[in-house]
Protein backbone atom coordinates (compact mmCIF):
# COMPACT_ATOMS: atom_id res chain seq x y z
CA UNK A 1 0.00 0.00 0.00
CA UNK A 2 0.82 4.03 -0.76
CA UNK A 3 1.92 5.97 2.04
CA UNK A 4 -0.93 7.61 4.14
CA UNK A 5 -0.20 10.66 2.36
CA UNK A 6 -0.96 9.20 -1.01
CA UNK A 7 -4.43 7.48 -0.25
CA UNK A 8 -7.69 8.39 -0.53
CA UNK A 9 -11.02 8.84 1.68
CA UNK A 10 -13.88 8.69 -0.11
CA UNK A 11 -17.26 9.16 2.05
CA UNK A 12 -20.30 7.44 1.19
CA UNK A 13 -23.52 9.42 2.09
CA UNK A 14 -27.22 8.53 1.28
CA UNK A 15 -30.70 10.86 1.32
CA UNK A 16 -32.69 10.73 4.33
CA UNK A 17 -36.43 10.05 3.71
CA UNK A 18 -36.84 13.58 4.87
CA UNK A 19 -34.22 15.01 1.79
CA UNK A 20 -36.17 12.44 -0.74
CA UNK A 21 -39.28 14.28 -0.37
CA UNK A 22 -38.33 17.33 -0.26
CA UNK A 23 -37.01 16.49 -3.31
CA UNK A 24 -40.70 15.04 -4.29
CA UNK A 25 -42.95 17.92 -3.21
CA UNK A 26 -40.11 21.13 -3.26
CA UNK A 27 -40.84 22.64 0.38
CA UNK A 28 -41.67 21.33 3.71
CA UNK A 29 -44.89 22.37 4.32
CA UNK A 30 -45.63 20.43 1.04
CA UNK A 31 -44.04 17.44 2.56
CA UNK A 32 -45.58 17.63 5.92
CA UNK A 33 -49.19 18.53 4.42
CA UNK A 34 -48.45 14.65 2.69
CA UNK A 35 -47.72 13.31 5.65
CA UNK A 36 -50.45 14.70 7.78
CA UNK A 37 -52.95 13.81 4.74
CA UNK A 38 -51.70 9.65 5.39
CA UNK A 39 -52.73 10.21 9.14
CA UNK A 40 -48.22 10.41 9.77
CA UNK A 41 -46.22 12.67 11.51
CA UNK A 42 -43.14 14.32 10.28
CA UNK A 43 -41.54 14.92 13.78
CA UNK A 44 -39.75 11.46 13.34
CA UNK A 45 -38.24 12.18 9.38
CA UNK A 46 -37.25 15.60 11.11
CA UNK A 47 -35.43 13.81 13.84
CA UNK A 48 -33.71 11.33 11.61
CA UNK A 49 -32.98 14.03 9.46
CA UNK A 50 -31.39 16.30 11.72
CA UNK A 51 -29.26 13.86 13.67
CA UNK A 52 -28.07 12.60 10.58
CA UNK A 53 -26.84 15.86 9.05
CA UNK A 54 -25.06 16.21 12.34
CA UNK A 55 -23.32 12.89 12.05
CA UNK A 56 -22.19 13.90 8.55
CA UNK A 57 -20.92 17.44 10.20
CA UNK A 58 -18.91 15.34 12.35
CA UNK A 59 -17.51 13.07 9.70
CA UNK A 60 -16.34 15.54 7.48
CA UNK A 61 -14.59 17.16 10.41
CA UNK A 62 -12.84 13.89 10.87
CA UNK A 63 -12.56 13.68 6.82
CA UNK A 64 -10.92 17.17 6.57
CA UNK A 65 -7.72 16.45 8.08
CA UNK A 66 -6.87 13.88 5.30
CA UNK A 67 -5.38 16.14 1.67
CA UNK A 68 -6.89 13.78 -0.68
CA UNK A 69 -11.07 13.00 0.49
CA UNK A 70 -14.09 13.55 -1.75
CA UNK A 71 -17.79 12.78 -0.82
CA UNK A 72 -20.50 10.59 -3.08
CA UNK A 73 -23.80 9.89 -2.41
CA UNK A 74 -25.09 6.36 -3.35
CA UNK A 75 -27.34 7.59 -6.67
CA UNK A 76 -23.74 7.94 -8.10
CA UNK A 77 -22.22 4.66 -7.16
CA UNK A 78 -23.09 2.77 -9.92
CA UNK A 79 -21.15 5.35 -12.30
CA UNK A 80 -18.25 5.92 -9.12
CA UNK A 81 -14.72 4.75 -10.41
CA UNK A 82 -13.20 4.11 -7.09
CA UNK A 83 -9.28 4.39 -6.51
CA UNK A 84 -7.60 0.70 -5.84
CA UNK A 85 -6.33 2.00 -2.58
CA UNK A 86 -8.84 4.22 -1.80
CA UNK A 87 -10.50 3.84 1.86
CA UNK A 88 -13.69 4.26 1.68
CA UNK A 89 -16.44 4.99 4.56
CA UNK A 90 -20.13 4.78 4.41
CA UNK A 91 -22.78 6.73 6.75
CA UNK A 92 -26.05 5.55 7.04
CA UNK A 93 -27.84 1.90 7.28
CA UNK A 94 -26.63 -1.26 7.08
CA UNK A 95 -27.64 -1.18 3.30
CA UNK A 96 -26.00 1.08 2.29
CA UNK A 97 -22.63 -0.74 3.47
CA UNK A 98 -23.94 -3.46 1.23
CA UNK A 99 -24.61 -0.78 -1.73
CA UNK A 100 -21.14 0.49 -1.49
CA UNK A 101 -19.38 -3.00 -1.03
CA UNK A 102 -20.44 -4.57 -4.93
CA UNK A 103 -18.49 -1.12 -6.41
CA UNK A 104 -15.38 -2.02 -4.54
CA UNK A 105 -12.46 -4.65 -5.77
CA UNK A 106 -10.72 -4.97 -2.31
CA UNK A 107 -10.81 -1.44 -0.78
CA UNK A 108 -11.13 -1.00 2.68
CA UNK A 109 -14.84 -0.03 3.99
CA UNK A 110 -15.77 1.40 7.04
CA UNK A 111 -19.25 0.87 8.23
CA UNK A 112 -20.24 3.98 10.28
CA UNK A 113 -23.84 3.89 11.94
CA UNK A 114 -25.05 7.31 12.33
CA UNK A 115 -27.78 6.68 14.59
CA UNK A 116 -27.41 3.64 17.19
CA UNK A 117 -30.44 4.18 18.41
CA UNK A 118 -32.42 3.77 15.36
CA UNK A 119 -30.16 1.42 13.18
CA UNK A 120 -28.93 -2.00 14.25
CA UNK A 121 -25.58 -2.07 12.50
CA UNK A 122 -24.97 -5.27 11.85
CA UNK A 123 -22.31 -4.02 9.06
CA UNK A 124 -22.13 -0.71 11.37
CA UNK A 125 -19.37 -1.47 14.07
CA UNK A 126 -18.40 2.46 14.62
CA UNK A 127 -19.78 5.10 15.74
CA UNK A 128 -19.31 8.67 14.57
CA UNK A 129 -17.23 9.10 17.39
CA UNK A 130 -14.65 6.19 16.54
CA UNK A 131 -13.77 7.31 13.24
CA UNK A 132 -11.01 8.98 13.63
CA UNK A 133 -9.08 6.66 15.71
CA UNK A 134 -10.12 4.20 13.36
CA UNK A 135 -9.48 5.55 10.10
CA UNK A 136 -6.11 6.32 11.11
CA UNK A 137 -5.15 2.95 11.96
CA UNK A 138 -7.13 1.89 8.65
CA UNK A 139 -4.69 4.28 6.96
CA UNK A 140 -1.64 2.55 8.24
CA UNK A 141 -2.98 -1.24 7.29
CA UNK A 142 -3.42 -1.19 11.33
CA UNK A 143 -7.26 -2.54 11.10
CA UNK A 144 -8.41 -6.08 10.66
CA UNK A 145 -11.07 -6.18 7.61
CA UNK A 146 -13.55 -9.09 7.53
CA UNK A 147 -13.47 -10.82 4.05
CA UNK A 148 -17.30 -10.84 2.60
CA UNK A 149 -18.03 -13.27 0.16
CA UNK A 150 -19.59 -11.73 -3.11
CA UNK A 151 -21.55 -12.94 -5.98
CA UNK A 152 -20.91 -12.69 -10.29
CA UNK A 153 -23.79 -12.44 -12.42
CA UNK A 154 -22.37 -12.06 -16.54
CA UNK A 155 -24.47 -12.17 -18.98
CA UNK A 156 -23.84 -13.69 -23.05
CA UNK A 157 -22.87 -10.47 -23.93
CA UNK A 158 -20.65 -9.97 -21.41
CA UNK A 159 -22.38 -7.63 -19.23
CA UNK A 160 -21.37 -8.56 -15.47
CA UNK A 161 -23.24 -7.00 -12.56
CA UNK A 162 -22.10 -7.98 -8.76
CA UNK A 163 -24.09 -8.48 -5.58
CA UNK A 164 -23.20 -8.60 -1.83
CA UNK A 165 -26.49 -9.94 -0.70
CA UNK A 166 -28.61 -11.25 -3.11
CA UNK A 167 -29.92 -11.19 -7.12
CA UNK A 168 -33.13 -11.36 -8.38
CA UNK A 169 -33.58 -12.53 -11.27
CA UNK A 170 -37.34 -12.20 -12.66
CA UNK A 171 -39.82 -10.03 -14.22
CA UNK A 172 -39.45 -6.44 -13.87
CA UNK A 173 -43.44 -6.40 -12.56
CA UNK A 174 -45.89 -8.72 -11.34
CA UNK A 175 -46.03 -11.39 -13.73
CA UNK A 176 -44.87 -14.82 -13.80
CA UNK A 177 -41.15 -15.17 -14.83
CA UNK A 178 -40.17 -17.98 -17.63
CA UNK A 179 -36.84 -19.32 -18.16
CA UNK A 180 -34.58 -22.67 -18.28
CA UNK A 181 -32.43 -23.29 -15.26
CA UNK A 182 -29.35 -25.45 -15.11
CA UNK A 183 -27.34 -26.42 -12.14
CA UNK A 184 -24.31 -29.25 -12.99
CA UNK A 185 -26.36 -31.75 -15.18
CA UNK A 186 -29.95 -31.12 -13.98
CA UNK A 187 -32.00 -28.33 -16.13
CA UNK A 188 -35.76 -27.44 -16.80
CA UNK A 189 -37.64 -24.75 -17.84
CA UNK A 190 -39.77 -22.92 -14.66
CA UNK A 191 -42.36 -21.03 -14.24
CA UNK A 192 -41.95 -18.31 -10.99
CA UNK A 193 -41.92 -15.37 -9.47
CA UNK A 194 -38.47 -14.99 -9.60
CA UNK A 195 -35.26 -16.82 -8.59
CA UNK A 196 -32.77 -15.53 -5.53
CA UNK A 197 -28.93 -16.18 -5.45
CA UNK A 198 -27.61 -15.28 -2.05
CA UNK A 199 -24.51 -14.97 -0.67
CA UNK A 200 -23.45 -16.38 3.21
CA UNK A 201 -24.13 -12.24 3.89
CA UNK A 202 -27.78 -12.25 2.30
CA UNK A 203 -28.73 -15.58 3.69
CA UNK A 204 -29.40 -13.54 6.81
CA UNK A 205 -32.04 -11.62 4.75
CA UNK A 206 -33.72 -12.10 1.54
CA UNK A 207 -33.29 -16.24 1.66
CA UNK A 208 -34.21 -16.10 5.11
CA UNK A 209 -37.14 -14.88 4.22
CA UNK A 210 -37.88 -17.76 1.35
CA UNK A 211 -36.67 -20.59 3.63
CA UNK A 212 -38.19 -19.49 6.70
CA UNK A 213 -42.04 -19.14 4.75
CA UNK A 214 -41.51 -22.37 2.88
CA UNK A 215 -40.92 -24.07 5.69
CA UNK A 216 -43.89 -22.86 7.87
CA UNK A 217 -45.93 -23.95 5.49
CA UNK A 218 -44.44 -27.39 5.51
CA UNK A 219 -44.63 -27.15 9.35
CA UNK A 220 -48.06 -25.38 10.55
CA UNK A 221 -46.90 -26.30 14.32
CA UNK A 222 -44.27 -24.07 14.30
CA UNK A 223 -40.17 -24.17 14.78
CA UNK A 224 -39.69 -23.11 10.89
CA UNK A 225 -37.76 -19.91 11.95
CA UNK A 226 -35.54 -21.43 14.64
CA UNK A 227 -34.02 -24.54 12.22
CA UNK A 228 -33.27 -21.84 9.77
CA UNK A 229 -29.16 -21.34 10.01
CA UNK A 230 -27.75 -18.46 8.16
CA UNK A 231 -24.04 -19.06 6.14
CA UNK A 232 -20.89 -17.22 7.28
CA UNK A 233 -20.04 -13.85 5.50
CA UNK A 234 -17.04 -15.35 4.08
CA UNK A 235 -18.98 -18.79 2.94
CA UNK A 236 -17.31 -20.48 -0.10
CA UNK A 237 -20.50 -21.00 -2.11
CA UNK A 238 -24.08 -19.60 -3.22
CA UNK A 239 -27.31 -20.55 -2.40
CA UNK A 240 -30.26 -20.08 -4.63
CA UNK A 241 -34.35 -20.56 -4.08
CA UNK A 242 -36.94 -20.14 -6.47
CA UNK A 243 -40.17 -18.51 -5.29
CA UNK A 244 -43.31 -19.97 -5.62
CA UNK A 245 -42.32 -22.36 -8.48
CA UNK A 246 -45.56 -23.41 -10.86
CA UNK A 247 -45.81 -26.73 -11.97
CA UNK A 248 -47.63 -27.19 -15.12
CA UNK A 249 -47.35 -29.01 -18.66
CA UNK A 250 -45.02 -26.71 -20.13
CA UNK A 251 -42.85 -26.11 -16.61
CA UNK A 252 -41.27 -27.96 -14.17
CA UNK A 253 -40.60 -27.44 -10.24
CA UNK A 254 -37.73 -30.04 -9.14
CA UNK A 255 -34.51 -27.70 -9.36
CA UNK A 256 -35.76 -25.44 -6.80
CA UNK A 257 -33.10 -24.97 -4.03
CA UNK A 258 -29.49 -25.80 -3.80
CA UNK A 259 -25.68 -24.43 -3.61
CA UNK A 260 -23.49 -23.11 -6.33
CA UNK A 261 -20.08 -24.00 -4.85
CA UNK A 262 -16.91 -21.52 -5.96
CA UNK A 263 -15.91 -22.67 -9.42
CA UNK A 264 -19.48 -23.50 -10.39
CA UNK A 265 -22.24 -21.82 -11.45
CA UNK A 266 -25.82 -21.62 -11.91
CA UNK A 267 -27.12 -20.58 -15.68
CA UNK A 268 -30.08 -19.42 -16.56
CA UNK A 269 -31.94 -18.87 -19.94
CA UNK A 270 -34.68 -15.89 -20.60
CA UNK A 271 -37.42 -17.10 -22.11
CA UNK A 272 -39.39 -13.65 -21.40
CA UNK A 273 -39.74 -11.29 -24.36
CA UNK A 274 -39.63 -8.34 -22.34
CA UNK A 275 -39.75 -6.89 -18.47
CA UNK A 276 -37.07 -9.52 -17.53
CA UNK A 277 -34.33 -8.32 -15.08
CA UNK A 278 -31.30 -8.91 -13.17
CA UNK A 279 -31.12 -6.98 -10.00
CA UNK A 280 -28.75 -7.01 -6.87
CA UNK A 281 -28.79 -5.99 -3.12
CA UNK A 282 -32.26 -4.39 -3.63
CA UNK A 283 -31.16 -1.83 -6.05
CA UNK A 284 -33.78 -2.08 -8.69
CA UNK A 285 -32.68 1.13 -10.54
CA UNK A 286 -28.89 -0.84 -11.66
CA UNK A 287 -29.86 -3.64 -13.58
CA UNK A 288 -29.24 -5.86 -16.57
CA UNK A 289 -32.07 -6.59 -18.68
CA UNK A 290 -32.94 -10.38 -18.98
CA UNK A 291 -34.97 -10.74 -21.92
CA UNK A 292 -35.91 -14.00 -24.47
CA UNK A 293 -32.10 -15.44 -25.91
CA UNK A 294 -29.92 -14.08 -22.87
CA UNK A 295 -27.87 -16.06 -20.75
CA UNK A 296 -26.79 -15.24 -17.35
CA UNK A 297 -24.12 -17.58 -15.24
CA UNK A 298 -23.82 -16.52 -11.64
CA UNK A 299 -21.13 -17.93 -9.29
CA UNK A 300 -19.23 -17.06 -6.45
CA UNK A 301 -16.71 -13.53 -7.76
CA UNK A 302 -13.58 -13.51 -7.97
CA UNK A 303 -12.83 -10.71 -5.21
CA UNK A 304 -15.17 -10.51 -2.23
CA UNK A 305 -15.68 -7.67 0.23
CA UNK A 306 -13.42 -5.76 2.94
CA UNK A 307 -15.61 -4.70 6.04
CA UNK A 308 -12.83 -3.25 8.45
CA UNK A 309 -13.20 -4.04 11.95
Amino acid sequence: MSATADRKVVLVTRKTRLEELLARYHSLAQARFYLEHLGADITDYQREHDTYLAAREQVAAVLSRYLRRQVVDRQFLPNFLFGPEDIVVALGQDGLVANTMKYLNGQPLLGVNPDPARHDGVLLPFKVGDLARVLAEAMQDRRPARPVTMARAELSDQQVLYAVNDFFIGPRSHTSARYEIQLGARSEVQSSSGVIVSTGLGSTAWLKSIVTGARAIAQPDGGAEAAYQPLPWDTDRLVFAVREPFPSRASQATLVYGNVPRGEQIVLRSLMPETGVIFSDGIEADFLQFNAGTEARIGVAERSGQLVQ
